[in-house]
């Protein structure tokens, strides 16, 4: 295959003229298709190569243009375009004429973005036998590197190569396949450092037929992104100047310089002199052990997944979300700009203490700190602000530096000098090794508080970590680099300490006349073994020795002024690299606006997107604290914010494992979610024993900022483990409820509320949500209809927009759409499918359709069989009427006037306005609870001009729709219980008494009965209520309901009946029948006199409704049912109508007689 020679170029080039010009119109569409046919079998139906899409420009295609097009052709147009390559013009007129006869053949064009002006024949080998030519004729999938290498003629483009592009596909199956190979590509983020995102072909290109509409934006899957030619190019030139490190450079050596600070060579001898070796050793093994947990949970969040910049911000953020990621950020920012002060005081001050030995002080000892300190952060600022670059070749310097001190104390501890035993100092003796072997407490100093000392000494473990940006393979750096600093640095802490302990006595009076000359008989010290006498210093205050000189190590090394190096190395090399991660960490925060206002300092500068801001931030933070110079009472509280990283670092191992989310994999196996559990509760234990005051404070801190990102709800989905464990926890609990049997005192009314979109019928939503708020089960059920291919699409995009448009308006509520030929389906496939396990619907709330004596009574006939639908299932069944309608989607400006609208993909920012124009065919989505005029109007987008004003009965209705959004005052809920349905009936007006909003509106009952026994049942229902425990204000026994009603009412009654009556006494019997068979919802004279007095009783509680009731704020009231199959559809909405018409806002409810109300407990 690869072996054949390829056609001439202009051959090519004519082919691809004639392919262009065949089918201008199909060569737009996207493919839809799954396999082109092989490559052999049908020479005719051949592949153009690129320059059929016709850009002979060097410019990048357009998103839709970067994918495969498909050319519809005949089934000798490609043989004519092979035979007759000189006839340009012919082969495009034959073309075009095979389109049109073209039944499923089609040509597919690949198109490479970047190929520019260049003759197709320049790169390289194509294939003649099945007519089939690529531009990239030899090339394999490229690897990683090679995608974003310049690519030939000099570097001047740079390849991007489409899915669909490379042989390698062709190779691989032995026939051209549009679908894709796995490849990393696939599966970046749009806005990815390492390239640009490559789109796989989506299933409907695959899947879908070829005459489709191609998709608007161009993207098969949606996905949007910059023309890939261009992006890539932009990467290309934009990397060049970039500087990554290593993990030695960028990792290792940071953390090892944060870890050795001053308290290697100026307190480390004082634990010893406290302590003792064998608890110093301990001391060190405890802050070890913690901190080796903290590296190994660092090593695992930062190996499962590409980790960008931001440190212990980004892992813990996109490990727990941002609630936990927001609050640590912020801290741990402010705790790295405020260590920079610390670390800089401390360099000061060994500074200032050199110019005091030396009588060189400028002003006063605090005064020269304030000066030396300000100059010096302003070095580190220059050195920082010069870019990495520069700042890592400093830390090398100084890191050099630190090892020669290193090296020039363990070198002294083998030279003892005669004039430094007086001071304490005698070499390896075993004496003082056993001496100082126990501890020897002072001062009341504690185990505790010594390890408290020690323990900031161990935080500079996340040094690496904290610039994950700046590192060429964060992944694999973090974990060997952080690891491998904690080891090296715990050993040197444990030789020093040893050293030390074996080389200084604890006590030193530094006086030649402290030499024993005589023999002492009780020697107990070594010192006396020694033939030095330092008793004196029990009784007077010694200044040598490791319990009262923090310049041992100077003392005991080879050349002092080395150690004094190593402590500005120290003290300096933390300074810097505290001034590098706050900015970087800051940045990361604000890059994901968690804080709005902070949004300003998420901009970047230079190559490597420096965080210039930050970085002046940061210094007048450090600067600040400096001219403070009160820094004892800081140090605990930074300590702690910290600790408080490394604890949630911990934290985030242990519940991301506990979640047990497939995307939890991370590539280093060396930790485990207990251990890690274990190193959050020492961290935590370890905040308390340094200072229990500033451990409180961060608690409380961290606790108020995780309060005010989970109230501020930023917009970000992280994949956390905090959204894997509550799906984990909802899943667990749902298949634990699905095993336990239904009982009467735990029901709940679960109801599948027939809304269409939510936010059409707002009052439907707001109502329902007012008794099932963390109560029970709301789903909003959603019908689309028409054109399947449009609705699956409706499908996926309401979907979401629908859902947040639930969570916007804090609505505890599900959003279910689903596609049916009509209502009656769509309506049966909720019911029966909604729900999962006991989270099921068990009553179905519908809206009163308002427009039935206008409607087509199919319509009608099709909303009274969802009733018998429900009831079939045993499904209670729920309708809501309000005399101003329900349906507000018509109404100009709904989105503003009521919030009712996310912005969604498709639209942004637009007014809807009516366009009665269009008909009801072109609506895809119907709800139940139908429009308040006939046809469903049709809306379009408007981003400008007025609004025209609303006529009243629209803004009643508006006004009506928000209703249940207040807090409804003193007022009643009248319940009409006329029929034991098994106490839904009471059980909703109940539920809605606990609500806030409803909590000052009584209940009153009214209840059919005898005028003759009107006591009797009051009393009756009145025991009932209480055995339920329900509280009500009143109770009315309604004597008079079967009283014949008003004769007007009656009238009213037949003439709304009158247009659907069949008349077929005035009929022969055939005409009759047959119009019986075609218009089932017609009344028969026979039905509406067999159902004279339940007609009556309608009319007549309307009447006793209108009288008792219409000052209610809302009225509950049995349903009437209907027996399937013998009341007419019309019939039965002429009773609803006659019921409900002209009161306040009615439910009229019908549960399914099995009992929901107990008083057994």
């Amino acid at each position: 295959m690869e072996g054949k020679q390829p056609p001439s170029g202009s051959t090519r080039q004519q082919q691809a003229t004639a392919a262009a010009g065949g089918a201008e119109e199909s060569s737009r569409l996207p493919a839809r298709v799954g396999d082109a046919p092989a490559a052999g079998a049908e020479p005719e139906a051949g592949l153009s190569p690129a320059t059929a899409a016709g850009d002979a420009l060097c410019r990048p295609l357009g998103p839709s243009q970067s994918r495969f097009q498909v050319d519809l052709v005949a089934e000798g147009s490609g043989r004519a375009a092979a035979d007759e390559p000189q006839k340009p013009g012919g082969q495009g007129g034959a073309a075009a004429k095979g389109s049109e006869e073209a039944k499923g053949r089609f040509r597919v064009n690949f198109v490479d973005p970047s190929a520019g002006d260049e003759s197709p024949a320049e790169h390289g080998g194509g294939l003649e036998g099945g007519g089939v030519s690529f531009q990239n004729g030899g090339d394999t999938v490229l690897s990683e590197g090679s995608l974003h290498s310049g690519g030939g003629g000099g570097g001047h483009h740079h390849y991007y190569y489409d899915t669909h592009t490379n042989t390698y596909y062709l190779r691989t199956f032995g026939h051209n396949t549009m679908d894709a190979v796995p490849r990393i590509d696939h599966y970046r983020h749009t806005a990815a450092e390492l390239g640009e995102k490559l789109i796989r072909p989506s299933l409907a290109e695959l899947h879908d037929e070829l005459d489709k509409e191609p998709f608007e934006d161009g993207y098969a899957n949606g996905e949007e992104g910059t023309p890939p030619g261009e992006a890539d190019a932009t990467y290309a030139a934009d990397s060049k100047g970039i500087v990554k490190f290593g993990w030695i450079k960028g990792v290792l050596v940071r953390c090892m310089l944060n870890i050795w600070g001053v308290m290697l060579f100026i307190r480390l001898s004082w634990i010893v002199g406290q302590a003792g070796i064998a608890l110093s050793v301990l001391v060190i093994a405890m802050a070890t052990v913690v901190t080796t947990i903290t590296g190994l949970s660092t090593s695992a969040i930062a190996t499962n997944g590409f980790v960008r910049g931001g440190g212990a911000y980004y892992l813990i953020s996109r490990s727990l979300g941002p609630e936990f990621g927001g609050a640590i950020g912020l801290i741990f920012a402010f705790a790295n700009a405020v260590a920079v002060a610390m670390y800089v005081v401390g360099f000061a001050e060994t500074v200032v203490e050199l110019l005091q030995e030396n009588g060189a002080l400028m002003l006063d000892q605090t005064n020269d700190i304030r000066i030396i300190g300000a100059i010096t952060v302003l070095v580190l600022l220059g050195i920082s602000v010069a870019g990495m670059e520069w700042e890592a070749k400093a830390q090398i310097v100084l890191l050099v530096i630190l090892l020669f001190a290193i090296g020039d104390f363990i070198i002294g501890t083998f030279i003892p000098l005669d004039s430094k035993k007086v001071k304490g100092f005698f070499g390896y003796k075993a004496e003082i090794f056993t001496e100082n072997f126990g501890p020897d407490f002072q001062a009341d100093e504690t185990f505790f508080s010594v390890f408290a000392i020690f323990f900031p000494a161990a935080t500079g473990i996340l040094a690496g970590a904290n610039i994950s940006g700046d590192l060429a393979d964060p992944q694999s750096a973090i974990p060997k680099g952080t690891l491998l600093a904690i080891l090296i640095t715990t050993l040197v802490y444990i030789g020093i300490a040893v050293s030390v302990g074996a080389c200084v006595v604890r006590d030193a009076t530094g006086n030649l006349n402290s030499t024993i000359i005589t023999e002492l008989t009780n020697c107990t010290t070594a010192a006396c073994k020694l033939k030095f006498d330092f008793s004196s210093c029990q009784k007077t205050e010694c200044h040598y020795g490791l319990l009262n000189s923090f310049q041992v190590m100077s003392m005991v090394s080879g050349f002092a002024p080395l150690i004094s190096a190593g402590i500005f190395s120290a003290t300096l090399s933390s300074a810097l690299a505290s001034l590098v991660s706050a900015p970087k960490i800051f940045q990361a925060l604000c890059k994901d606006n968690i804080y709005p206002g902070l949004l300003m300092f998420a901009k970047g500068y230079g190559k490597n997107n420096e965080p210039l801001r930050g970085y002046i931030l940061t210094f007048l933070i450090a600067l600040g604290f400096i001219l403070i110079a009160e820094l004892n009472v800081i140090a605990p509280i930074i300590s702690n914010f910290f600790l408080a990283s490394y604890a949630l670092i911990n934290f985030s191992v242990f519940h991301a494992s506990l979640a047990k989310s497939p995307g939890w994999r991370p590539a280093f196996k060396y930790y485990n979610m207990w251990v890690s559990l274990i190193g959050a509760f020492l961290c935590c234990i370890v905040m308390f024993i340094i200072n229990w005051w500033a451990a409180l404070l961060t608690c409380v801190i961290v606790l108020g900022l995780f309060i005010y990102v989970t109230y501020k709800k930023p917009d970000v989905n992280w994949g956390s483990s905090t959204q894997a464990l509550t799906y984990l926890s909802a899943l667990q609990h749902t298949v634990r409820l699905a095993g336990v049997e239904d009982h009467v005192k735990n029901f709940r009314p679960q109801c599948l509320v027939m809304t269409g979109a939510p936010n059409s019928r707002p009052a439907l939503v707001h109502l329902v949500h007012a008794f099932t708020k963390n109560v029970g089960l709301m789903i909003c059920g959603h019908i689309h209809m028409g054109p399947r291919r449009q609705a699956m699409k409706e499908l996926s995009t309401d979907l979401a927009k629908y859902q947040r448009w639930l969570i916007k308006n804090k609505m505890k509520a599900f959003y279910a759409p689903v596609h049916a030929e009509d209502l009656r389906d769509g309506g049966q496939y909720l019911m029966q499918a909604a729900g999962l396990g006991r989270m099921r619907p068990n009553t179905l709330v519908v809206g009163f359709k308002k427009d039935w004596k206008q409607a087509d009574m199919r319509d009608v006939e099709t909303y009274i069989n969802l009733f018998h639908d429900a009831f079939d299932i045993q499904y209670g069944v729920v309708v809501i009427r309000l005399k101003e309608g329900l349906d507000i989607s018509h109404l100009q400006g709904q989105e503003e006037l009521l919030s009712s609208q996310e912005k969604s993909p498709s639209s942004k920012d637009a007014i809807v306005n009516v366009d009665y124009s269009k008909k009801t065919e072109t609506d895809t989505s119907k709800a139940f609870s139908p429009p308040s005029s006939e046809k469903t109007p049709g809306l379009h987008k408007d981003s400008k001009g007025p609004r025209a004003p609303l006529n009243l009965a629209d803004q009643r209705l508006l006004d009506s729709s928000s209703q249940f959004q207040k807090k409804q005052g003193k007022n009643t809920i009248d319940v009409w219980w006329l029929f034991d349905d098994g106490g839904l009936t009471l059980l909703i007006p109940y539920l809605l008494t606990t609500k806030k909003k409803w909590k000052d509106c009584k209940i009153r009952v009214f209840i059919g009965g005898k005028i003759n026994r009107i006591d009797h049942d009051r009393r009756a229902m009145a025991t009932l209520l209480s055995k339920f425990r329900i509280d009500f204000s009143d109770i009315m026994v309604l004597g008079d309901i079967n009283t014949k009603p008003k004769k007007e009412n009656i009238a009213a009654f037949e003439e709304m009946v009158e247009p659907f009556r069949l008349h077929e006494d005035d009929k022969e019997q055939d005409i009759a029948d047959k119009m019986k068979e075609d218009e089932p919802w017609r009344i028969t004279d026979n039905e509406l006199e067999l159902y004279k007095t339940k007609s009556y009783r309608q009319i007549r509680l309307n009447e006793l409704l209108k009288e008792h009731s219409s000052t209610a704020n809302v009225i509950v009231m049995s349903l009437p049912v209907a027996r399937k199959g013998a009341v007419s559809s019309a019939l039965y909405m002429a009773w609803l109508e006659a019921l409900s018409k002209d009161l306040p806002p009615i439910l009229l409810v019908r549960g399914n007689h099995q009992s929901v109300l107990t008083f057994y407990s």
